[in-house]
């Protein structure tokens, strides 16, 4: 499923109300200055998400469980 942005992107987080992550480490390699798996996906504090939307976008459509979120 493709998922849509139509605005900048202002939060980004971790959803897992309906599914878990399971720290495949995809958003990592795909956007590091945001995105550090641990143990799970965290979002890395003080970033400016505007600078990396495309990366992020990215590594939201590229989640196998769909737990990343971004608005």
């Amino acid at each position: 499923m493709t998922r849509r942005f139509s605005m900048a992107i202002s939060k980004v987080w971790l959803d897992e109300s309906n599914d878990e992550c399971i720290s495949c480490g995809n958003c990592e390699a795909i956007c590091p200055e945001v995105f550090e798996v641990p143990d799970k996906m965290v979002v890395k504090g003080g970033v400016d998400f505007s600078k990396y939307e495309d990366k992020i976008r990215e590594a939201v459509e590229s989640c196998p469980t769909g737990v990343i979120k971004a608005e």
